[in-house]
């Protein structure tokens, strides 16, 4: 199966409809029904006033100041009834949107971080900005989704409510066509649904770009902003190259995809405004126009009028629903298209590993079994379009034993580290992993969680996972005392802390979790000869166990290990 056809089978239905069967179903169909039934009562609220308008208005007609008042009466109770119902008709539509949104960004951050989805779709770049896509699409799917379908259903009663009122009030239109009589039943109903269908398919037709280019507007804006934030996260690297001036050119270029996408917007934003606006304007008075002959003609009083020009208000607006809602339409296509292309991503990564042309001879294959070793067999390293980087054939890592890789730069030392912990698919050959073992690496800059300096030890185990005394132990076997009373203090530690101090951090990590197998990819580079050599003997002496692979540069290191690993580059 390609992802195409994986895409194919992603409607939009089946992004909306496993909530509605979901464990949280039978709270979510009563609010539902609790939602439905309040618009109901805004309908029937809107067909009473339909009929206050003949009452009142012809009390104005009849100078009628009883029946005056007993109509200004009607209309406050009627009145009052809908604020309170259209009120709580909102609350508790956004008390149901609200719990689709959480159930679907627990669903969709499950599929994205499970297995290392999220790793795997950038480093292979499949997909845009799925921040964006969780945090943005998830919440227009769920409010657009509620607001299309509940105003479409109360369109559709309202329709048939007006519908009766219409065709019973206009009467019969009678005329000579070529010398031959001719009665239209209900006239005005046939008029008012000419009137909607001819302004649908008109706006239709002008405006139907409109769902790619909101497609196109939600990726530039996430990309503008992720460049923002992406300048903030480095701002201090940033400055010591002096790379302002730089920066600037980029988020400007950045900028400039919105500035052409809002000229799009602007276009059809104009053409939209004019069709509605045109529309509108005419759906003031045209009802009128057609119903004044037999007004004129005495066939019934002005209130009546003014029901009929209501009725017919509402069955256009009613038949008009596509015209209103086309820009939310647009948005909400542009979503679930969005949706769509990262569900399918996530589920099509495994296909992408196993099947792409850029894998050479079919992808490593990493298995787990009961056998105590770490091994690797007839392993070859290749890069993502195919080319081969470097062969590491076969070898076996004993628990307790520590292996040195070496090599030129560039021979794939930090890639067999990501294909000994299953992130690399790229090569070929076979790596056996032990069942149960715990692994754990360290890349020359560790990943620092925002919090408190104890959550930012004990990743990526909770805080609550070690006691602060066997956390205090750690830092100081790490050469970390500055920060043994700072456990509770919350920082951005990834900007706090130098270089040199995060590596030592990430060393206090290895000797809280105690991994049986411990990959360290030039994990003490920014750190002297001697905070080194007290780092390692620290974990050889607390973790005599653990099988320890370093990839490092310095000769220094070689006496901490067993093994050598030499790294060629493929001919």
């Amino acid at each position: 199966m390609t992802p195409d056809s994986t895409q194919d089978k992603i409607s939009a239905w089946s992004l909306i409809r496993p909530y509605w069967f979901s464990e949280d179903r039978w709270p979510a169909r009563g609010l539902l029904v609790f939602v439905i039934a309040m618009n109901m009562a805004l309908v029937y609220i809107n067909v009473r006033l339909n009929s206050w308008q003949v009452s009142f208005y012809d009390t104005l007609t009849k100078k009628d100041v009883s029946g005056f008042r007993s109509s200004l009466i009607e209309f406050s109770v009627l009145a009052f009834m809908y604020i309170i119902i259209y009120s709580y008709r909102t609350y508790f539509r956004q008390m149901l949107e609200f719990r689709w949104r959480q159930w679907l960004t627990d669903r969709y951050l499950q599929r994205w971080l499970g297995d290392n989805a999220f790793y795997r779709i950038e480093r292979d770049k499949l997909a845009d900005n799925p921040d964006q896509r969780i945090s943005d699409d998830l919440q227009s799917l769920a409010t657009t989704t509620l607001a299309l379908s509940l105003d479409l259903l109360s369109t559709v009663v309202s329709l048939l409510s007006f519908v009766t009122i219409l065709w019973g009030l206009s009467g019969a239109l009678s005329f000579m066509l070529v010398g031959h009589p001719i009665t239209i039943p209900g006239y005005m109903l046939w008029v008012a649904a000419i009137y909607a269908i001819a302004g649908s398919w008109i706006m239709h037709k002008i405006n139907h770009p409109l769902v790619s280019i909101e497609y196109q507007k939600q990726r530039v804006e996430a990309d503008f902003r992720f460049s923002l934030i992406r300048l903030r996260e480095n701002a201090e690297q940033v400055a010591l190259y002096n790379g302002a001036e730089t920066e600037d050119a980029h988020l400007k270029t950045t900028f400039s995809r919105i500035r052409s996408n809002w000229k799009l917007v602007m276009k059809f934003t104009r053409r939209l405004t004019l069709v509605t606006t045109l529309y509108g304007q005419l759906a003031t008075i045209f009802p009128l126009i057609v119903a004044s002959p037999r007004y004129f003609a005495g066939a019934f009083s002005i209130g009546v009028l003014f029901q009929i020009s209501s009725a017919f208000g509402n069955v256009s607006d009613s038949l008009s629903w596509f015209i209103s809602s086309y820009p939310t339409l647009a948005g909400w296509r542009a979503t679930v298209n969005r949706l769509r292309e990262f569900q399918r991503v996530m589920r099509t990564q495994h296909w992408a590993e196993s099947e792409s042309p850029a894998t050479l001879h079919g992808g490593i294959n990493r298995h787990m079994n009961d056998m105590p070793n770490l091994a690797t067999r007839d392993l070859q390293l290749a890069l993502p379009n195919g080319h081969a980087l470097s062969t590491v054939g076969s070898i076996n890592i004993e628990p307790g034993s520590r292996w040195l890789v070496r090599g030129p730069s560039g021979t794939g030392k930090s890639t067999l580290m990501r294909a000994l912990a299953g992130l690399w698919p790229f090569g070929d050959g076979a790596i056996d992993a032990p069942v149960g073992a715990q692994m754990m690496f360290l890349p020359q800059q560790s990943y620092v969680p925002i919090g408190t300096f104890k959550a930012a030890l004990t990743y990526p185990s909770a805080a609550d996972a070690f006691s602060d005394e066997a956390c205090r132990d750690a830092l100081k076997a790490a050469s970390l005392p500055d920060y043994i009373d700072q456990l509770d203090v919350s920082e951005h530690w990834g900007r706090r802390l130098s270089m040199g101090e995060q590596q030592r951090l990430a060393f206090a990590r290895v000797l809280l979790q105690q991994p049986d197998y411990l990959f360290l990819d030039e994990a003490t580079s920014a750190l002297d000869s001697e905070t080194e050599r007290s780092l390692y003997n620290a974990v050889i002496t607390r973790l005599p166990k653990a099988a320890i692979v370093s990839v490092a540069h310095r000769e220094s290191l070689a006496a901490f290990h067993q093994h050598t690993l030499e790294m060629q580059r493929a001919a």
